[in-house]
């Protein structure tokens, strides 16, 4: 069995940045395991600007950002193993893949980081009704078939969902020559970031249709009708409000899951709420030694956090593959009124220096109001926010200071109202 300091699993962004943060921190034999082709990720087939804004300070395409950190990894004594599918990790740290070219294999690592990144939820998942006739694809899947592989996958499209990569996918099929005939929402507000409903559906005149859903697809062998119904509070549809498109297409953004079929296999807790890992402040799971970064923890909407992330799981896992170890004085994040989640979910005061970033979403959108932290109801600190909405992650980083406060093992994240 062949032995390295830290493995990754996965070589896109947050992986990419894993390895390289943990040679730099110390783990002088690192693998990156990847199953594509290709390292880089999701990041291949978005060709579009809008990526490193935060990381690099500069706008760059998604193969671009990619391209930064593929270069730093060559620049490295990193080995690399492409078309290599990860089939199992057990809890003491032995990796265990297929490839054609080197067959099964067994490796054993001083750390593992699971950074296998997010998939987007099918048709089956959303029990969307109708026939089943070719035209119905994911919107990722549309993506790469354009980007990627030269194909047009049609003429006269709908889209159901307000996904980022919705978003996306109907001003590149509009520039591709189609024609996107509107894009659907079922609640009463988009869930991608508001400059991608700017600069890809305002600048572009596509209609938006907020509380809208699918409830009928028609057609034998090609989508040819799509029946669409306005939807009430419950987002359920509302009879007799029917509308008929006529077109060959069907685009689903309708959310993304983690990847996370290694991470439970292996028995690491899973958070409900972000059907990912349950993480510490430094992305280590619930087994020690096995660290997770990325969409495969919670999904993003910048691949700049995701980044910030891969590099904080590659300095933890390269420091526990040489052996540092960490005190077990927990205290747990609690999502508390208005709040979705929260990442990390708990957090080792001992392991801080001078703070934690927490990452969270918020269940509906907000104006003028305050992220608040309390331990036993009481305040610690507030971060003021002027707007609060579902479809854009929020940070906050709360000093070490304050944390030291708590009167108990939980702190809890908080939406109140502002006065004034």
């Amino acid at each position: 069995m062949i032995k390295y300091d830290v493995v990754v699993v996965g070589g896109g962004p947050a992986g990419l940045a894993a390895a390289c943060s943990a040679y730099q921190n110390g783990a002088k034999k690192v693998l990156i395991l990847e199953r594509d082709l290709e390292l880089g990720g999701i990041l291949n087939q978005c060709i579009h600007h809008g990526f490193g804004l935060h990381y690099f300070k500069e706008e760059l395409t998604g193969p671009e950002y990619a391209e930064r950190f593929i270069e730093r990894v060559s620049q490295l004594p990193i080995e690399v193993k492409l078309n290599t599918m990860v089939i199992e990790i057990t809890q003491n740290r032995t990796v265990k893949c297929m490839s054609s070219a080197e067959g099964y294999q067994e490796y054993q690592a001083g750390s593992i980081i699971l950074c296998m990144g997010c998939r987007e939820k099918a048709r089956g998942a959303i029990g969307l009704p109708g026939d089943r006739p070719a035209g119905i694809l994911s919107a990722g899947t549309a993506q790469r078939y354009v980007n990627i592989d030269g194909y047009m996958v049609g003429k006269k499209v709908l889209i159901l969902g307000t996904g980022d990569i919705g978003l996306i996918m109907a001003r590149r099929m509009v520039l591709e020559g189609a024609t996107v005939l509107g894009i659907l929402a079922r609640g009463s507000y988009p869930k991608g970031l508001r400059r991608n409903v700017v600069q890809c559906l305002e600048d572009f005149n596509i209609p938006l249709y907020l509380s809208h859903t699918i409830t009928n697809i028609i057609g034998k062998h090609r989508v040819e009708k799509v029946v669409v119904n306005k939807t009430d509070e419950n987002k359920q549809p509302i009879a007799g409000t029917e509308i008929i498109f006529d077109c060959d297409t069907v685009l689903l953004s309708v959310g993304l899951v983690p990847e996370n079929e290694l991470t439970r296999e292996a028995n690491i807790q899973i958070d409900r709420r972000t059907s990912g890992a349950t993480v510490y402040e430094n992305m280590e799971t619930s087994v020690p030694g096995v660290f997770a970064a990325g969409n495969v923890v919670h999904v993003h909407d910048l691949v700049d956090f995701v980044t910030a992330e891969g590099e904080r799981a590659g300095a933890a896992a390269a420091r526990f593959a040489l052996g540092s170890t960490i005190k077990d004085e927990v205290l747990q994040i609690k999502n508390g009124k208005r709040v979705s989640y929260t990442v990390p979910q708990k957090i080792r005061l001992s392991n801080l220096e001078k703070g934690v970033d927490v990452f969270f979403r918020v269940n509906d959108i907000y104006e003028n109001v305050g992220i608040e932290v309390t331990s036993n109801q009481k305040p610690l600190c507030t971060f003021k926010r002027e707007f609060l909405t579902p479809g854009e992650m929020e940070r906050i980083r709360i000093p070490k200071m304050f944390l030291e406060k708590a009167t108990s093992d939980m702190i809890e994240i908080n939406i109140v109202d502002r006065m004034g």
